[in-house]
């Protein structure tokens, strides 16, 4: 995978072969972050990075010059690599922390950020829990988009907060204000 914008644009990012994390490609991930950034200044914003896995998202949020990112990641190896990754780039505004994501979703942290980002395991059977989750644990800001990631096998058209679906191959973004 690589960083596709901002400060280290074309930085290839190498996860150990191990890692049974799904990363958004970067076709995905480039279509997702050009939206973003039709209405976000990057340089202002705050961004949750939920199910961080190699952390790719956080990455590229923060060479795109996000003042803070906060990556949540539950398994210990990943969270490990994504600090050290971090730490390796320069890349001092993201923040790895090792937790469940549903306890931390349940937990009495209360910062609101610009952006939440969640890509969860495709066949994690909790999958639709999450978006009710984030959306009342309340951690956005007025203006805030949430995105999650996920197959087409889920549609969340109907859910009230919904605004809007983007596809980029097997990738579906459903986001939600």
């Amino acid at each position: 995978m690589r960083i596709v914008a901002g400060t280290h644009r074309g930085r290839l990012i190498s996860p150990p072969a191990s890692f049974k994390a799904r990363p958004t490609t970067d076709f995905a991930k480039e279509n997702l972050f050009n939206s973003l950034t039709n209405l976000f200044d990057f340089e202002d914003i705050t961004m949750l990075d939920l199910f961080s896995g190699t952390g790719s998202i956080s990455y590229e949020a923060a060479s795109r010059g996000a003042s803070r990112v906060l990556s949540i990641e539950g398994n210990s190896a990943h969270q490990r690599f994504i600090a050290s990754t971090a730490k390796t780039l320069g890349l001092s505004t993201i923040e790895s922390v090792r937790s469940n994501v549903f306890t931390f979703l349940k937990s009495s942290f209360t910062e609101r950020f610009d952006i939440i980002f969640a890509d969860p395991p495709y066949d994690m059977p909790e999958l639709r829990s999450v978006v009710d989750l984030v959306l009342e644990k309340e951690l956005l800001k007025s203006d805030g988009i949430f995105v999650f990631e996920h197959s087409s096998e889920y549609d969340f058209s109907e859910h009230s907060r919904f605004w809007q679906l983007k596809r980029y191959g097997s990738v579906h973004f459903s986001f939600f204000r």
